[in-house]
């Protein structure tokens, strides 16, 4: 490699030089570190090659007449904003309150992105961005502008699906969202605050993020402000590998950390609103959460791993398939839980009525179970068992716990759907440090089922008071675990 010597100060060349020298007099040729360093990525022919496929979405919705109540406020909310130079917001009105009988006029909702799926005209971008709109416009690169139709969007993804009448057109290459590595350079073109065509760059920063119910999702530091919402993030084969939909900030504009749903899953959702309208869901009945660290030693889990079964839903799938409150599930379909936001995702991308292995780990032994997926369904409010009134406390060895306990009566168990377990009539002391409380069901300790009191202080008599003990318990319809600590 020539290097120009005019650019490099002779002290330092001298220097270089002299070091390079070895005891046997040997001159090594020297190069400088910014030499052997990578050239900085060009985005000028990603930009050429994807930006064409690249729109520009705007929404517009009617303009809804404001009641005579509200009309003063508006018009002082007007000259207040127009005194001080501010910007109008898009949700208060610009002009005079109309008269009733004048039609109702589009006015401006929102400005967001989006790119096109195939020659004939789909567009994907995110629901957000098209969410209550009374018409959507699509302009392309090329500045022609069309109307869409919204053909379907799923508010759990994010995800859009819009379609213009128009064939011929420029479409986007979809990548593999699984073979990008953290640090690899990333691009977007979007219209932050309606700046159409601008194009930011940077690396990915992290993948499978948890902040959706059903999507990990991609975290770069691609510069992402209103407007980039639904635009294309572009690897540096030119591919599309995410959508752009959320950012992390303080202030409302870019502070580093950009989200991007995962191409992947995108378009898994986009089929099914395209030839749907609609994305289904599977579903198993169960309410889920995360397996503590402390949790998994005691019951012999070993490591944090799994979810965690709360509740069982009445008659859901779960329920048919035998899997209990404080069951932790570890596999479904022989695909491993780590987390317990694993488990929706995994359900949630099978078909309904397909039949699937679930594994939970039941007070220290793993059992496979047969479960039939159900389709989601709106949510049913969850229904608090009564309580009867309980039998007569008894004292025994769980009071050196801080704890009272009475059997359960036929009623209680028929209405909690248990076989047994000891209802706490009082939790104080290290029970009450634990998270116990009056009227709580305990159904298994130190990872063995109790159904009577006598059988509680019989489990109690052998536990070592010198170790925690982990306790199941029932609150409610939900099932969760406690540790109770020995004294200090």
């Amino acid at each position: 490699m020539m290097l120009n010597l005019n650019r490099i100060p002779l002290r330092t060349y001298l220097l270089a030089s002299l070091m390079a020298v070895g005891l046997s007099g040997a001159v090594i040729p020297f190069q400088p570190v910014w030499a052997q360093s990578r050239a900085l990525p060009d985005f000028t022919d990603l930009v050429d090659q994807v930006g064409p496929a690249v729109v520009n979405i705007r929404t517009l919705e009617k303009a809804k007449s404001p009641s005579a109540s509200s009309g003063g406020n508006d018009e002082q909310m007007l000259e207040f904003f127009r005194r001080f130079g501010i910007p109008v917001p898009p949700t208060l009105p610009r002009s005079p309150r109309p008269e009733r009988n004048q039609p109702e006029e589009s006015q401006p909702r929102g400005v967001g992105s989006g790119f096109i799926l195939s020659a004939d005209g789909f567009v994907m971008t995110n629901a957000h961005v098209v969410e209550g709109a009374d018409e959507v416009l699509v302009t392309l690169a090329d500045k022609r502008e069309f109307k869409a139709k919204i053909i379907g969007a799923d508010k759990r993804t994010d995800v859009a699906v819009v379609k213009i009448e128009a064939t011929g057109l420029p479409s986007v290459k979809i990548g593999d969202a699984n073979r990008m590595r953290v640090g690899e350079w990333v691009m977007a073109i979007g219209t932050p605050f309606g700046l159409e065509n601008t194009v930011t760059a940077g690396i990915v920063s992290a993948k499978q993020r948890d902040t959706g119910d059903y999507l990990p999702l991609i975290q770069t530091d691609v510069a992402i402000n209103p407007g980039n919402s639904g635009g294309p993030l572009i690897n540096m084969r030119g591919e599309v590998v995410g959508i752009n939909s959320q950012i992390y900030s303080r202030s409302g504009g870019f502070q580093g950390i950009s989200f991007a749903i995962p191409i992947d899953e995108a378009i898994r959702v986009s089929d099914q609103l395209r030839s749907a309208g609609r994305v289904t869901r599977g579903r198993i009945g169960v309410q889920i959460d995360q397996v503590s660290k402390e949790i998994a030693e005691s019951i012999g889990l070993g490591k944090p791993q799994g979810a965690l079964v709360r509740g069982v839903e009445a008659g859901a799938p779960a329920d048919k398939a035998g899997i209990e409150a404080g069951d932790i599930i570890t596999k479904f379909d022989g695909k491993a839980i780590e987390k317990s936001s694993d488990l929706p995702r995994l359900v949630g991308i099978v078909k309904p009525g397909t039949r699937a292995t679930v594994t939970v780990y039941r007070r220290g032994a793993t059992k496979d179970l047969s479960i039939t997926v159900a389709e989601v369904e709106p949510e049913k409010p969850a229904q608090r068992a009564s309580v009867a009134q309980p039998n007569p406390p008894v004292a025994g060895p769980a009071q050196a716990l801080g704890l009272v306990v009475s059997e359960l009566t036929d009623e209680q168990k028929k209405e909690l759907k248990l076989r047994g377990g000891v209802r706490v009539d009082a939790a104080e002391g290290l029970a009450a440090r634990a998270g116990l409380r009056e009227g709580d069901v305990i159904v298994a300790i130190a990872n063995t089922e109790v159904l009577s009191v006598k059988a509680f202080e019989q489990v109690l008599a052998k536990v070592d008071k010198s170790k925690s003990v982990n306790v199941l318990f029932r609150r409610g319809e939900w099932a969760q675990y406690a540790l109770i600590r020995p004294s200090r």
